[in-house]
């Protein structure tokens, strides 16, 4: 069933969206080289129960953090560790903000940086292949970003779930990545994880998906491989899923509300 929210409610959720985007981007800051994903997570709970809210993760059965963190082949769920962050790293973090009984969701992907660091000293030659390497990441985060943004513009009242699905799709397969197949984006409200899924790619006709309807609210989520899309658990922790190939990976996610104008943007 799909639950649709009144005014008042996607007014709360707008509210805790704010709270969710304000803390993100804080704790992204200070994702520098030597900064441990564990110090991460601490700070984005300080920050949230500062702005009155919950971490909604942690009201997951099981999971214990305010953060997953998605490092380098991490694809999502990653527990925060001791890793200390290191300068060219791809560090994905997905937070939730549970606030007055409604929950919001994002993510956001960068590459760890100092001020600079194309700049460092060395060698030409190993100066030269760093910066490539990140020339390479940074394509790969662009276009990430490129299709988050088209996806969401297609979340809009009439449209459908297919038209969000092809729209990410041919947008990160065009450059040669790989939409990961076995997770999904989602509608979110008072549960974390509500109806409908909203994949990141389409399957059959966009026609038979489900309808966008004004009141709805969901997470449009790219979450894409820079290799093959097949993911494996990994560490034996029952939460981290990686890349089976090993190669990099990268998520991105905004909690949106449908209403008869444009699409609403409430993680902002």
């Amino acid at each position: 069933m799909i639950n649709i929210k009144t005014k008042e409610e996607i007014e709360i959720m707008k509210h805790a969206g704010k709270i969710l985007a304000e803390v993100l981007f804080e704790v992204l800051k200070n994702a520098k080289p030597g900064v441990t994903e564990l110090e991460l997570d601490g700070l984005a709970e300080k920050l949230i129960l500062e702005k009155g809210a919950e971490p909604a993760f942690k009201r997951v059965e099981g999971y214990k953090h305010t953060i997953c963190v998605s490092t380098n082949e991490v694809v999502v769920h990653g527990i925060p560790t001791d890793y200390k962050l290191k300068e060219g790293d791809i560090l994905g973090i997905d937070c939730g903000v549970f606030y007055k009984g409604f929950n919001t969701d994002m993510a956001e992907t960068l590459r760890v940086s100092t001020q600079n660091s194309r700049q460092r000293r060395g060698s030409p030659k190993a100066a030269k292949l760093k910066a490539q390497n990140y020339d390479k990441i940074d394509r790969f985060l662009e276009i990430g970003k490129k299709a988050l943004k088209e996806g969401i513009k297609q979340a809009k009242e009439g449209n459908r779930v297919g038209n969000i699905s092809k729209s990410i799709q041919d947008i990160v397969e065009s450059e040669g990545y790989s939409v990961v197949r076995s997770l999904v984006g989602h509608g979110v409200g008072k549960e974390l994880h509500e109806e409908p899924e909203v994949p990141g790619f389409l399957v059959g006709k966009i026609e038979d998906t489900p309808l966008l309807k004004q009141g709805m609210t969901i997470a449009v989520e790219v979450i894409y491989n820079m290799g093959k899309s097949e993911l494996v658990y990994s560490n034996d922790d029952g939460w981290t899923i990686s890349t089976k190939d090993g190669s990099m990976s990268g998520l991105f996610e905004r909690t949106i509300a449908i209403t008869g104008k444009e699409p609403l943007i409430l993680t902002s």
